[in-house]
């Protein structure tokens, strides 16, 4: 038997084992796949998995807004095109209520039920700050407050000397409803001494979702690769994310997306060669798919893919295309600029044969599309 024969044996077994017995992928399983490159085989076994866990039926998708209500930041991560340092007064911003409330008008025009709300580490925002902000938004109007990734909300309890249980609690109080799986990158040290060494460590963000899961809250999951990780760091992304969610059940939904290389100085350390191509992308959202068999929903990365790969990633596990993403700067300022619409989604989710829906934050339908 050849190489290449012995490869697809292997992946066949794995496959098998996952969909027929039901067995959970190990990290070596996981490894195998993502390094066979047998991404039909896999993807249809994704494809199968996902059918399970979800309505073969229905896609679902969010309209919602994401509100960058700052880019000045003192941790500034080599991947981040986006944060400009404390004292830059040409580039950096500190939106006022009066423009993030007007936001938060366009978007409930529009039929949005949520915005997610991130931005950097600003070193004068305390505490104070996000409570009054938080209690305006939910004072005027009725939208889910999608906010604060975990390294936001260990830069406030640190800025406002508070223990971070009850800085999740209080801004639970004022209004945060639910957390964004943002900062995540790569949940391996070695990756993040290079890539973010002022941001929070891997075991960090995993006690900070941890603590918001234990109150109640409901979180997001991410990943963003294809830079300086290996696969096997990938894979221990993964399984650093399944191990939480076998303790708390508290991850709604996984996300993940290629590095977008314009305009930071992390482009400089990775080749264009070496730059995750759609089958990339495709391959590990499916073996994603697989791996977290504990993680409801699996969502597709038009934005960063552009929506031709987002419409096929339908077939590779993922049961859910997104937001309309009314606004977003981070992922443009690094010189990606999809953009899209409620009706488009809709129409290329029925063009994949699937019914479109539009849900809330926490996946309840909002809306079926005919």
């Amino acid at each position: 038997m050849s190489a290449s024969e012995t490869a697809r044996s292997t992946v066949n077994e794995i496959l098998e084992r996952t969909l027929v017995d039901g067995e959970r992928l190990s990290d070596s399983d996981a490894l195998t796949l993502l390094e066979s490159r047998e991404l039909i085989r896999i993807g249809r076994a994704a494809n199968e998995i996902r059918s399970r866990k979800n309505d073969p039926g229905r896609v679902t998708f969010v309209v919602d807004r994401n509100i960058n209500y700052t880019n000045i930041c003192t941790v500034r991560c080599e991947f981040c095109s986006f944060s400009t340092d404390p004292g830059d007064l040409r580039e950096g911003y500190l939106l006022p209520k009066p423009v993030i409330f007007k936001k938060i008008e366009e978007t409930l025009a529009l039929g949005g039920t949520g915005i997610l709300m991130q931005g950097g580490h600003h070193p004068d925002l305390d505490f104070a700050y996000y409570d009054d902000l938080f209690r305006s938004i939910k004072a005027r109007y009725q939208i889910h407050l999608h906010a604060l990734s975990p390294s936001e909300l260990l830069h406030i309890s640190r800025r406002s000397k508070m223990p971070l249980p009850e800085t999740i609690r209080r801004l639970h109080e004022a209004g945060l409803d639910s957390i964004p799986g943002g900062g995540a990158e790569i949940l391996v040290d070695r990756v993040r001494r290079s890539l973010s060494p002022r941001k929070a460590k891997t075991d960090e963000w995993l006690s900070v979702m941890r603590e918001a899961q234990l109150q109640g809250l409901s979180t997001t999951a991410t990943m963003m690769y294809g830079h300086i990780e290996t696969l096997a760091e990938r894979v221990e992304h993964m399984r650093r994310i399944r191990e939480l969610q076998d303790e708390t059940a508290g991850f709604r939904a996984f996300i993940s997306w290629t590095f977008q290389r314009d305009g930071n100085r992390l482009q400089e350390k990775v080749p264009e060669e070496a730059r995750p191509t759609p089958f990339d992308y495709l391959l590990t959202q499916a073996v994603s798919r697989l791996y977290l068999d504990n993680v409801p929903h699996i969502q597709a990365s038009w934005l960063t893919q552009g929506l031709a790969i987002g419409q096929l990633a339908l077939a590779f596990g993922a049961d859910d295309i997104g937001s309309t993403m009314i606004e977003e700067n981070v992922v443009a300022s690094a010189g990606t600029h999809y953009t899209t619409t409620t009706e488009e989604l809709a129409h290329l989710i029925r063009a994949f044969g699937k019914t479109p829906v539009q849900r809330d934050t926490y996946y309840e339908p909002v809306k079926t599309w005919d």
